[in-house]
């Protein structure tokens, strides 16, 4: 007997988020922006937070032209009170709210021993307070409708640790802590809320904080056993099945995308398997 599959169970990925409406933090560049246009063109309308007007004036234009809609609204997710205007602001003017990603970041490397109580401050307040911050105001309205759907953009050295990033790496395992949280609370709501944790991803801004050198470089991509960068469009490619009606009964998870990295390189190798 010949399997057949009901036409339902068939995912439509090209206008999957028709009618809906999506906020995206940190949208004015990297993964954000490319989050952001893989929901305008699947027929979404997108509104990008960020702190630079014009970055978020790009990733408009850049939604418009995959056939989308988009808008861009300054906000400071670290300011409570702008947060929750800004996401009421969205929901008055298109009357919905269907999706929520907290990819607002703040990071930079230093020696646990020489970060200041600024510096931890700074990447805290806008990692895990801002994500804090938006996921409570979207939460009120996805609450208050029973559907909706949250992603949070975190990393995997939240849970095995990297040198150098202990305010980031706190903060984001806060956030892992935070989603399955409401995972639980939220789920029996209509609410979903999961993590996305990419691994090194070919953007301006982690290239420069991250692997500033060609050595460093080197370093990082030996790490990864893919033995590639992956790229924002990948990442959005991930982000949005998170998003979407495919992962219905996925919530509370953390959703790897590092071509192997955290699984680590073993102890004891074999040069003549590394040489084919």
């Amino acid at each position: 007997m010949t399997e057949t599959h009901s036409p339902s169970l068939v995912p439509n990925t090209a206008d999957e988020f028709r009618g809906r409406v999506a906020v995206v933090t940190g949208g004015g560049s990297g993964i954000g922006r490319a989050v952001a246009m893989r929901w305008a063109a699947a027929g979404g309308t997108v509104v990008v937070f960020g702190r630079r007007q014009n970055a978020l004036e790009d990733t408009v234009r850049a939604a418009e032209r995959v056939g989308g809609k988009a808008e861009a609204v300054v906000c400071d997710v670290r300011d409570s009170d702008a947060v929750d205007a800004a996401i009421d602001g969205v929901v008055d003017r298109y009357g919905r709210l269907d999706a929520l990603v907290n990819n607002a970041a703040g990071n930079f490397v230093a020696p646990s021993e020489d970060l200041t109580p600024g510096g931890w401050k700074a990447v805290v307040d806008i990692v895990l307070n801002g994500t804090f911050y938006c996921t409570r105001a979207a939460g009120r309205h996805m609450l208050a409708t029973g559907r909706g759907t949250i992603l949070n953009t975190i990393a995997s050295y939240a849970w095995h640790g990297h040198p150098g990033t202990v305010h980031s790496a706190a903060a984001k395992a806060g956030v892992v802590a935070m989603t399955r949280t409401l995972a639980v609370e939220w789920g029996g709501r209509g609410v979903r809320i999961n993590c996305i944790a990419p691994g090194p991803t070919e953007t301006e801004g982690a290239g420069a904080a991250l692997w500033p050198t060609e050595q460093d470089r080197a370093r990082v991509l030996s790490s990864v056993p893919a033995a590639r960068f992956t790229t924002p469009e990948e990442v959005a490619e991930s982000a949005a099945f998170l998003l979407s009606d495919r992962s219905g009964y996925v919530t509370g998870e953390v959703l790897v995308t590092d071509g192997g990295q955290w699984l680590g390189k073993s102890v004891y190798t074999d040069s003549r398997a590394a040489a084919r």
